[in-house]
C-alpha cells in the first residue's frame, strides 16, 4: 500500500482500515455491521415493505426533509460487495443528502449474495424503484454506491427495457459493474485499501452464483459495463477514486455512455481510495460530498 501516492489527510485512515476476508461472509458481515446509525436530525425517517418480482418483502426506508426544496426522490443503493451491508449503511449520509438537496431520499434493504445472487438482488432494486414511481411521484434520481452503482445501473437498463419507470438521472460512485476485470487499474491495483483485485474476484464469484464471471453467460443486467446498446438512458455523473481497481471499468462506462449520446459528468478525485470518503475530515472528502451534493440537486431541479 505504500507504493500507492495516496492524498496525506487519507494515509492514516487507509493504514487503520481491517483486513475483510470476504470467503467468511459471516465474519465479514459482523466486521461491517453498523451497530448504532444513530438519530438524523432535520428529516422523519418512515419505513415501508414492498414485494420483489418473487413476492418477498423489500424494506425500504425513506428520508424526508424538514425542509423540502424539490419534489423528486433521490433513490440510493448501498455498497457491499453484494455480500454485505443493509438499511443502516450510509443512514447518516442519506439524512445528510435528503437535508442538503432538499429532497426525499429512499434506501433500499436488497437481499444479499450468496444466499441470494443475481438476477434477486437488482430484482428488489427494480420493484422498489417502481413503488417510489406509484407513490412518491416526481423525479427520480438513482444513487448507487460500489456494488450498488451495478444494481443502480441495472435497474436503469430494466426501466428503459421494460417501459419504466422514467428514471432521471444515475449517480453512480465507484461503480462495480465489469466482472471480466480486464481493466489497467485492476490488474495494477491489487493490493489497494478497501477493495483489492481478489475481493473483487469473491464479490463477482459470489453475485454470480452459477454462472462464471468473463463468461458469455454474464448479463447485461448484472455487469451493466456488458451492455450492447446505452441509448436511452438518464443524464450520468460517475464519481472514482484514483487508486480503486474499479477506477478503469468506471471511466470506460461513462465513454460508452458519451458514445451513445447519454449526457455524462465524469469525476476522478486524485489520491483517494475506494470508500475514503467516509475519511471526514480530509479536504478531498469534503470536496467530493458537495460535489454530490451539488450534482444531485441539478439533476432532481428546482421545486
Amino acid at each position: 500500500m505504500s507504493s500507492y501516492a495516496l492524498d496525506h489527510e487519507l494515509r492514516a485512515a487507509a493504514a487503520a482500515l481491517p483486513r475483510i476476508d470476504r470467503t467468511n461472509v459471516a465474519e465479514a458481515r459482523r466486521i461491517t455491521a453498523s451497530h448504532d446509525p444513530g438519530v438524523p436530525e432535520g428529516v422523519t425517517v418512515v419505513e415501508h415493505t414492498v414485494p420483489s418480482s418473487d413476492g418477498h418483502a423489500v424494506r425500504l426506508r425513506v428520508y424526508r426533509p424538514d425542509r423540502r426544496a424539490r419534489e423528486g426522490v433521490i433513490y440510493h443503493v448501498h455498497g457491499g460487495g453484494f455480500i454485505l451491508g443493509d438499511l443502516d449503511s450510509g443512514h447518516l449520509r442519506n439524512a445528510e443528502i435528503a437535508r442538503e438537496v432538499g429532497a426525499m431520499v429512499v434506501s433500499v434493504d436488497y437481499r444479499l449474495a450468496p444466499e441470494c445472487p443475481f438476477p434477486t438482488p437488482v430484482e428488489d432494486v427494480f420493484a422498489g424503484l417502481a413503488w417510489v414511481h406509484r407513490h412518491l411521484g416526481g423525479a427520480i434520481v438513482l444513487h448507487g454506491v460500489s456494488a450498488g452503482g451495478a444494481l443502480a445501473a441495472g435497474a436503469v437498463l430494466l426501466a428503459r427495457d421494460r417501459g419504466g419507470p422514467p428514471v432521471r438521472g444515475q449517480f453512480l460512485v465507484s461503480p462495480v459493474i465489469d466482472d471480466r476485470l480486464t481493466t489497467d487499474s485492476s490488474r495494477r491495483f491489487t493490493d489497494t485499501p478497501a477493495l483489492t483485485r481478489r475481493d473483487l474476484e469473491i464479490c463477482w464469484s459470489a453475485y454470480l452464483g452459477s454462472v462464471t464471471p468473463g463468461s458469455a453467460a454474464v448479463s447485461p443486467y448484472a455487469a451493466p459495463a456488458r451492455a450492447a446498446d446505452l441509448t436511452g438512458l438518464p443524464r450520468t455523473c460517475v464519481s472514482v477514486a484514483e487508486f480503486d481497481p474499479l477506477r478503469d471499468e468506471a471511466i470506460d462506462f461513462a465513454r460508452a455512455l458519451l458514445v451513445a449520446g447519454i449526457p455524462v459528468e465524469l469525476h476522478l478525485f486524485p489520491g483517494t481510495y475506494h470508500g475514503s470518503l467516509a475519511v471526514p475530515d480530509a479536504a478531498v472528502s469534503d470536496r467530493q460530498r458537495t460535489e454530490e451534493i451539488t450534482v444531485l440537486r441539478t439533476m432532481l431541479g428546482e421545486r
